[in-house]
């Protein structure tokens, strides 16, 4: 393979009486390529104001999942947002001693758009809600923190999976492959099997921050691995209200 192409889909969810964001893209970083740092436009196509998000949650704190909080000056874009992160990636991602490091390009991003939101930063836990409905579960091993969220509404269960697996054939069809962007690739090994073998055994949709557009589907067991089943996306169309 010579390219490799990785979606960015953002998540929102509208409980009805809170608008939450899973992750945030790239921003101003251009680092994974030209075509990034949409959110913002795609937030107005769909009319909505960044203002109007209550909360973000971060399944971790890598360039492509919180680099979309903030502009190059650390200004807020989400001025009521509560952002939700581990401690572990906070803490990690944010230090400054890691400046001179390999890690520099991340570090500089991640504090770029997490520092300006430290007033308004919640640490996520494993096992607990984040807000009714939307539970957090620890998957370490990508990063120290790396977190996927099950969201709930009555008898419906759907799983945000963030980079529990990058790409729907790689990493999920031979879930054991060592990935060089993981912080504990045996951890995140471990973590990946768990993760799979849930979203299999228990038939509960995902949806994966990096497969094709719009990252929706299901996992079967295949082999020693798993395989992707996408769900096509429906439209749904509102009528316009009579007058």
């Amino acid at each position: 393979l010579d390219n490799l192409v990785l979606e960015q889909n953002v998540l929102l969810l509208n409980t009805g009486s809170r608008l939450i964001m899973f992750d945030s893209g790239m921003g101003t970083s251009k680092a994974f390529g030209p075509t990034t740092g949409r959110l913002l436009s795609s937030l107005n196509e769909a009319k909505i104001s960044p203002a109007a998000i209550d909360d973000i949650v971060c399944t971790h704190g890598h360039i492509d999942h919180v680099g979309g909080l903030a502009d190059a000056r650390g200004r807020r874009y989400f001025p009521n947002a509560t952002i939700w992160i581990s401690k572990a990636d906070y803490d990690f991602w944010t230090d400054e001693s890691k400046l001179s490091g390999d890690l520099k390009a991340f570090i500089v991003h991640a504090r770029q758009n997490l520092l300006p939101y430290r007033e308004r930063i919640k640490w996520v836990e494993d096992g607990k809600d984040v807000v009714p409905g939307v539970q957090a579960m620890a998957a370490p091993g990508h990063t120290v923190g790396h977190t996927i969220f099950i969201i709930k509404s009555e008898n419906k269960t759907l799983a945000f999976t963030g980079d529990t697996t990058h790409h729907q054939i790689l990493l999920t069809e031979t879930p054991r492959t060592e990935f060089v962007y993981d912080t504990d690739p045996k951890q995140a090994v471990a973590s990946r099997l768990k993760v799979l073998d849930m979203l299999a055994s228990q038939k509960m949709p995902l949806h994966a921050y990096h497969f094709p557009w719009p990252g929706y589907g299901y996992v079967a067991k295949q082999g020693d691995g798993y395989r992707y089943y996408p769900v096509p996306m429906e439209i749904v169309r509102v009528p316009p209200k009579q007058t």
